[in-house]
């Protein structure tokens, strides 16, 4: 049996604030990693949203193709392939699919399905690929996943550290995330030879 696993993308399997230097330098700001405290990132650069999406939809190309990958993500991403279903579901708006698809290409990521919503509403697609581990940075998912019983695997960022209802576990690295992974899938093979 396979866990069917949804990955979120920016801030998940990407280095958190890998945008922050191009806000700062088209803003003319100093921004530092620890000052972004939620996902409205225009705030910590004390500009408009207007004006931050501004600045997203002139550089999204080319920040989308360069940013990094988190550490162990890749390694943790080949195993898990292995052994589960992967599902990309991601906020970002689908026209920018072939960036990403030629981004996961470049960072010799694994392939699998890709899902671009355009919208941060993630409940129907988990529930759609029957998901059973939902992995997600921003908190505002993490809670809506959450409260529709999904088990979310929230990956620590200094814009996400508020309170964790049940359902949501907080994690800090890969190494963690594929523990919890392994831990959940333990779990629910011994369930299920208990009650066959």
């Amino acid at each position: 049996m396979k866990l069917n696993l949804c990955i979120d993308i920016d801030g998940t399997i990407t280095y958190e604030y890998y945008w922050l230097d191009y806000a700062n330098k088209y803003f003319g700001t100093n921004v530092k990693p620890k000052q972004v405290k939620s996902y409205d990132f225009n705030e910590p650069l004390n500009v408009s949203r207007e004006e931050y999406f501004k600045f997203y939809n002139l550089h999204c190309d080319e920040m989308h193709s360069k940013a990094k990958v988190r550490e162990n993500a890749k390694s943790m991403l080949w195993d898990l392939k292995q052994h589960h279903n992967i599902f990309y579901v991601t906020a970002r708006d689908p026209k920018i699919k072939d960036v990403t698809v030629k981004w996961f290409r470049d960072n010799k990521l694994p392939n699998s399905e890709l899902y671009m919503l355009g919208s941060h509403y993630k409940v129907d697609k988990a529930k759609e690929l029957k998901c059973d581990i939902f992995i997600e940075d921003r908190y505002e998912n993490a809670i809506e996943l959450a409260l529709a019983g999904f088990k979310v695997l929230l990956v620590d960022c200094s814009y996400n550290r508020r309170p964790e209802i049940p359902g949501i576990t907080r994690v800090y690295n890969w190494y963690q995330i594929y523990d919890q992974i392994q831990e959940h899938y333990e779990k629910v093979n011994k369930e299920a030879v208990r009650i066959a």
